[in-house]
């Protein structure tokens, strides 16, 4: 019997269906490749909290309250970049261009306006609060390790001293009045004197007293100490406190340190 075999004509037909099947996949495909990447780019941007602009309307809105004038310094700040853009064009007969340049440098000046009112509106609400000079010491950043937790306290009176390490030295950081703080500071120089003989120690005391500094002021009195530590002896302090830490009584992580108590039977003993 003679065999059947496909004419020319059903063999195209059976091979267009399949291109187009072939066509229809790889389209499919690409509609998925991209809705996964739209996907992947909302989780992280998601994931790496707010934008820029939302950042910005935040500071903005929290400054504001703080600030109520803060359209005005910032409109000052846009329109004193304007006028020098201006003048500089006027000098150069070339005037339209300079203030086009000068339209960015605007807007970055009443930004920079804006972050300077937006930090200072921010310690001020921390003023008063517990644990205030520990939050201002938190913005310190690279080059200093500061205490998470108040290295001594004064639980009746609410006094604190934090302790910062970097390059100018041991810093010691008061929040109360300065004569009741005085004992429990004195305390910690005298361990500081003993335990790291010829490391410099230095003491700020926060407040809007006399002799203290304000908090806005902390950081940038901290940095402004002359540097007399290396990078290497830096670790090497702090490695040293922490030997002497662990010989003291820890303040539990996640516990207010005005309600710790030291445990009084465990110093007597059991």
């Amino acid at each position: 019997m003679a065999k059947n075999t496909p004419t020319p004509a059903s063999s195209s037909g059976s091979t267009a269906a399949s291109l187009k099947e072939v066509k229809a996949m790889q389209r499919d495909r690409r509609r998925q490749l991209k809705a996964d990447a739209k996907a992947d780019r909302a989780r992280k941007r998601s994931a790496g909290g707010p934008g820029i602009v939302t950042q910005l309307k935040q500071v903005y809105a929290v400054t504001r309250e703080h600030e109520p004038r803060l359209l005005l310094w910032m409109g000052l700040a846009f329109g004193a970049a304007l006028l020098v853009g201006l003048l500089i064009g006027l000098l150069l007969e070339n005037w339209i261009t300079w203030l086009l340049i000068a339209l960015p440098f605007g807007v970055l000046a009443a930004v920079i306006v804006m972050n300077r009112l937006g930090e200072k509106a921010m310690y001020s609400r921390l003023e008063g609060q517990t644990g205030a000079a520990g939050a201002t010491l938190s913005s310190l950043g690279r080059g200093w390790i500061v205490s998470e937790q108040p290295v001594a306290m004064n639980p009746k009176t609410q006094d604190l001293v934090y302790r910062a390490v970097g390059r100018p030295g041991v810093v010691l950081v008061t929040e109360g009045p300065v004569q009741r703080v005085g004992k429990l500071l004195s305390k910690e120089e005298r361990a500081m004197e003993r335990f790291l003989p010829g490391v410099p120690v230095h003491v700020v005391q926060t407040g809007r007293g006399e002799g203290q500094t304000p908090l806005h002021e902390v950081p940038k009195t901290l940095k402004a100490l002359p540097k007399k530590l290396t990078a290497q002896e830096v670790a090497a302090v702090d490695k040293r406190l922490n030997a002497l830490g662990a010989q003291r009584l820890p303040i539990p992580k996640g516990v207010d340190p005005m309600r710790a108590r030291p445990d009084r039977r465990g110093l007597r003993g059991r």
